[in-house]
């Protein structure tokens, strides 16, 4: 068996994200890193051209995926979901924020294992892990063992639904590669009554402003983080029978725009550049 894929590479911006997130208010103070403040700032030039030119720039899209995908999960959590997995966590809040407003939740955070270290101990010094809160380890090409996918769903009650979120995760793979991932989330999804999975994506749709611009800098942030930085799908519907390929039942896919004056997103000019989507497996 080959080794499982090394995603390590992309770990660093874990501390840029973590720190928007802070920034903006969405998160503890205890999230708050040294090396996350210096690319914040770092990137603060990039940032102010990027929002006066294109109309929008990269925390404009952290900030609107995260509350898009934050959105949802409410919504599933009032409709009765109890059971929630994070991978790719890094230093997203979600799992605490969510863990103090719905005591009911069981909520998994997971990454690689350094990370997911870093996660725990970070948690840990602040009294928030519990048993219905948990970090575990996850490598998402791992075949078996505890680094797999399914060893990490074998720890929730498979009688109950679940939702499993990544989030700034799946652009830094090639769509055959993440495609990999996919197909084997709909596979373990099929374990549970119902199965939600919520992520980001940043499509590169035909005719789209700035084509040539998100190619560019999608080249330039797959070169620093020595990763293949890709941008799938150019129309909504090969997104959904692509996903539907992979082994899901439906796909849902969600624009920052249709939620302007509802949630508290920053407005871009022109159509946002990010999505989300959520696939399902099972019976609504």
């Amino acid at each position: 068996m080959s080794e499982p894929r090394d995603t390590s590479s992309i770990s660093f911006t874990a501390l840029y994200t973590g720190h928007v997130w802070t920034r903006d208010g969405i998160s503890a103070p205890f999230f708050r890193t040294r090396g996350g403040a210096f690319l914040y700032g770092a990137l603060a030039p990039f940032e102010f051209v990027g929002r006066h030119i294109v109309g929008g720039n990269i925390r404009t899209f952290l900030l609107q995926r995260h509350h898009l995908i934050d959105h949802r999960l409410h919504q599933l959590i009032e409709a009765g979901v109890t059971q929630v997995v994070e991978i790719a966590c890094g230093l997203s809040p979600r799992g605490h924020r969510f863990c103090q407003q719905y005591p009911q939740l069981t909520y998994l955070e997971t990454d690689l294992p350094d990370m997911a270290h870093r996660k725990q101990q970070l948690l840990q010094e602040h009294g928030v892990l519990s048993d219905r809160h948990r970090v575990m380890p996850i490598n998402i090409f791992a075949e078996d063992g505890e680094l797999s996918l399914t060893h990490v769903l074998s720890q929730l009650d498979q009688s109950k639904p679940v939702v499993v979120i990544t989030e700034g995760l799946v652009n830094y793979f090639p769509l055959p590669v993440i495609s990999e991932f996919w197909t084997k989330l709909a596979t373990a999804l099929s374990a549970f009554p119902q199965g939600t999975y919520l992520t980001d994506n940043y499509p590169l749709y035909r005719g789209m402003p700035f084509y040539r611009t998100l190619k560019v800098l999608g080249n330039l942030l797959g070169a620093v983080s020595r990763s293949q930085v890709g941008f799938h799908f150019h129309a909504d519907d090969e997104a959904i029978a692509h996903f539907k390929a992979q082994g899901f039942d439906n796909l849902l896919i969600h624009n920052p725009a249709d939620h302007y004056g509802q949630l508290p997103i920053p407005v871009t000019r022109g159509n946002p550049m990010v999505r989300i989507l959520e696939a399902t497996k099972g019976n609504e």
